[in-house]
């Protein structure tokens, strides 16, 4: 795919009080001094090795970085079964949930039994569209919210579910309150990733839904790191006023992660030739479509590592033992870049190269212990004998 396509509506944001803002124009001025993937999962891409890429901002070193090898070891298998899982989220005290992209159902995973909960109304699956990112509330132990972000037959959104596992199967997730809506929605390019960060606040990666000038466009959603309030408002201190917007020119941001210092990352699709791993400031502008992978232009900032697009193509991370771990899809392969403050401190390493095929979700299940889903049911992976499935992994 060549990852260009038609116009795209969608350039104001409206919240869940209706309210449509526009972002001021000498806002712009603020990104101008910023230093310097689903590609589609494009065919023909070329083959080429990780390489590292230095980073911006500057490092802030840790104490002691991780080890430049680390180790995978397959644990168990949490679940199989799945049809097409992409958002997962962790239950308190036990349990995953698991949202079926195409189907547009939560189930949960506990004890080695499946339970579907119910099913997310609203959901239109269209080439990579459907339900997507799951998180939970960060007061869910009191008010039990599931938020889901979904391609809807008009854009993609975001809406929180109570959840009330003493309701019969089927019928556990409440009806769905929007709480943010008008992200540019496509057949390619929706982003879907969301999470609550360490601030209490819930950021969403977004595509750019194959139409590459609202990646730059800081009137439109698309080709963004947003970051909201639980109740869908643009987030106090956000860098730009009254806008949701938190980084820009980005193409397809599938995974979002913070390290122990509470610094976020992301990882995004290139086109045909670099993916990315980023380290990401507020009000940072990622380059894209002017720049794909490193870039000599100082207002563009570059990824702490960088990927062909054929070995990595990357959905979610997270943070783990002092490193990164990022699942690839057309390159079936789980890569660990260990840190030193925002920049790779050793060359990034690949575990389970095409052992389960195509990998979409990687979740802390805390200390040492990753989950990782498979995604060869979505229509673009060879599906294998019990997928999709979940592994737990423990990692160093």
């Amino acid at each position: 795919m060549t990852g260009r396509g038609r116009r795209v509506e969608g350039t104001g944001f409206v919240g869940r009080r209706g309210v449509v803002a526009g972002v001021a124009a000498g806002v712009l001025l603020l990104g101008a001094g910023c230093s310097s993937g689903d590609s589609g999962e494009p065919e023909g891409a070329p083959s080429g090795g990780a390489s590292s890429a230095a980073g911006s901002p500057s490092p802030q070193g840790e104490a002691v970085p991780p080890p430049a090898k680390g180790s995978v070891r397959v644990v168990r298998t949490v679940a199989e079964g799945l049809k097409s899982p992409w958002g997962v989220a962790a239950i308190p005290g036990g349990g995953l949930l698991v949202g079926s992209r195409d189907e547009g159902t939560v189930t949960l995973v506990e004890g080695g039994a499946r339970t579907e909960v119910g099913e997310v109304p609203g959901v239109s699956a269209d080439g990579e569209g459907g339900l997507l990112g799951l998180a939970l509330s960060p007061q869910f132990a009191s008010d039990r919210m599931v938020y889901a972000y979904f391609t809807s037959e008009s854009d993609n959104r975001i809406v929180r579910m109570r959840y009330d596992d003493q309701r019969p199967a089927g019928q556990q997730l409440g009806a769905p309150d929007t709480v943010f809506r008008g992200i540019p929605k496509g057949r390619i390019h929706n982003g879907g990733r969301i999470a609550f960060g360490p601030d209490g606040m819930l950021y969403a990666g977004t595509g750019e839904s194959g139409d590459t000038g609202l990646s730059q466009d800081l009137g439109s959603l698309g080709g963004k790191i947003l970051r909201l309030t639980p109740e869908g408002e643009p987030a106090p201190g956000n860098p730009f006023p009254d806008s949701p917007v938190y980084s820009y020119g980005h193409r397809n941001v599938q995974g979002l992660a913070w390290d122990s210092r509470q610094r976020l990352f992301a990882a995004e699709f290139g086109q045909n030739t670099w993916d990315e791993l980023n380290a990401i400031a507020p009000g940072g502008n990622y380059g894209w479509p002017d720049a794909e992978g490193r870039s000599t232009d100082p207002k563009y900032r570059n990824p702490l590592a960088q990927w062909s697009t054929a070995d990595a193509s990357p959905s979610g991370i997270a943070y783990a033992e002092g490193s990164l771990w990022m699942a690839g899809l057309r390159g079936q392969r789980l890569w660990r870049i260990p840190l030193n403050g925002t920049e790779a401190s050793a060359e990034p390493q690949a575990f389970l190269e095409e052992k389960y095929g195509r990998l979409r979700t990687v979740l802390s299940a805390g200390g040492d212990k990753l989950w990782v889903t498979t995604s060869n049911t979505d229509g673009r992976g060879v599906v294998r004998n019990g997928d999709d499935r979940i592994l737990e992994l423990q990692v160093s």
